[in-house]
């Protein structure tokens, strides 16, 4: 009977755990390679000491931020953009979503593939930002939109995949 014993089970969850920290760590290797970029290396810079702190918070290992950092002031981050697109979601829910791309056409491709698997569209620039209010932790939405439970399944099951994409680092929606 492989597969009962208790290496095995821990073995399982480990690999789980540690699938989901590598992403966590993806994402903001990214972001510290970027701003490093941006503050050309000085770590007092305060976007970049802000992302470092956030970072630490996930337990990200302070060898890895030091080659982010490195990496960015080094010019090896290419030519990483911030992007923003956003979109209508199930039962007409605004959707924004903020990343990092270093191929803004095929991050486009990847998203919009994405919504059209269930029926959705990216939407232009402006057509969903407007209901939200930027604060200084994301966007903050005005007005909150009730979703059916059905709707609240299907844009529960889009924020996971648009989640499980690389170049996405935030997801922001007004919802209930």
């Amino acid at each position: 009977m492989s597969g009962h014993n208790k290496w095995s089970q821990i073995k399982n969850k480990k690999a789980v755990t540690d699938g989901k920290r590598s992403k966590i760590f993806g994402k903001y290797s990214k972001l510290i390679a970027l701003e490093s970029k941006k503050a050309e290396g000085n770590l007092s810079s305060p976007g970049l000491a802000a992302v470092i702190e956030r970072a630490k918070k996930e337990n990200m290992q302070k060898e890895l931020i030091e080659r982010a950092v490195k990496k960015g002031a080094g010019g090896d981050a290419g030519n990483m953009e911030p992007v923003l697109f956003e979109a209508y979601g199930p039962g007409g829910c605004a959707i924004v979503m903020e990343g990092l791309t270093d191929n803004k056409n095929r991050t486009v491709a990847e998203v919009k593939h994405i919504f059209s698997k269930r029926g959705l569209a990216l939407a232009g620039q402006g057509a969903a930002v407007w209901a939200f209010t930027k604060t200084a932790e994301g966007y903050e939405p005005n007005t909150i939109t009730p979703l059916s439970d059905e709707d609240g399944e299907s844009l529960g099951s889009l924020l996971e995949e648009l989640d499980d994409h690389d170049d996405i680092q935030e997801v922001y929606t007004n919802a209930d």
